[in-house]
């Protein structure tokens, strides 16, 4: 006889968010630090720091910004405030996750420890799986998933980093695209509310017109302004329809 899922092992509910990575998502985003290794090979940072800022960034936008400043070179100081300031989108996820995954018995250490995990990939797999987890086994769940998906980009990069010094730029490139693509279509498929909805379809269409009015700033204009309108969009009609 099976257990009822409420009577499983922490352990159990680790392992099963460890096999999360032969999923789509964390395919995906193996891919796209493939073309991360390409990067970084072509721009000549030992594979040792690659290996090491994959773990510790961890967030993929976040490291290309890294290195970015590495070879502009950027003061120290203002690379670390590029990279503060592109995860400062991460905030959100996070603040979004955790109602979900906690019970009134997660000690908050080990909340600020999963924390650490999370990340576009991650989190849309966790916002996506986690209702069919009992509460009790969702942070092991997520931790699970989390640490097994950071681990294997870590030795993913270590493993390719030589041979991937030979690709063509638009490889790299296409493989860096398809985290942003998968994202993107994740997010409009599992959206509960129509706000996410607006939101998106907002932020697409001046995403087009700020990337040539202001192209160093298109992608925060378009974010801030698509998301105000759409939230003062649902206000506006969340009011109308309680009026009637």
């Amino acid at each position: 006889m099976t257990a009822p899922p409420e009577s499983q092992s922490q352990s159990h509910w680790f392992l099963l968010g460890m096999r999360g990575i032969f999923s789509l998502p964390a395919i995906i985003l193996m891919l796209s630090f493939v073309g991360f290794a390409a990067f970084t090979a072509e721009a000549k940072v030992p594979v040792e720091q690659v290996m090491f800022m994959t773990g510790m960034v961890w967030a993929l936008p976040a490291k290309v910004i890294l290195v970015g400043s590495m070879l502009s070179g950027a003061h120290i100081a203002t690379a670390f405030l590029a990279v503060t300031l592109s995860s400062v989108r991460m905030m959100p996820m996070v603040a979004a996750l955790i109602p979900e995954i906690r019970d009134r018995r997660t000690p908050t250490w080990l909340l600020l420890i999963v924390s650490h995990f999370v990340a576009i990939t991650a989190w849309v797999f966790a916002m996506e799986k986690v209702r069919d987890v009992p509460r009790g086994g969702r942070v092991a769940f997520f931790a699970g998933f989390g640490v097994t998906l950071t681990l294997t980009n870590i030795v993913l990069v270590g493993l390719v980093y030589g041979a991937v010094s030979e690709f063509p730029p638009i490889v790299s490139g296409c493989l860096f695209f398809l985290t942003p693509v998968y994202f993107l279509t994740s997010i409009w498929i599992s959206a509960r509310h129509r706000v996410i909805y607006w939101a998106l379809g907002i932020g697409l269409a001046l995403g087009t017109i700020f990337a040539v009015v202001a192209p160093e700033y298109d992608i925060l204009l378009a974010g801030v302004v698509g998301g105000t309108a759409a939230w003062w969009g649902e206000r506006a009609l969340r009011r109308r329809e309680a009026a009637r």
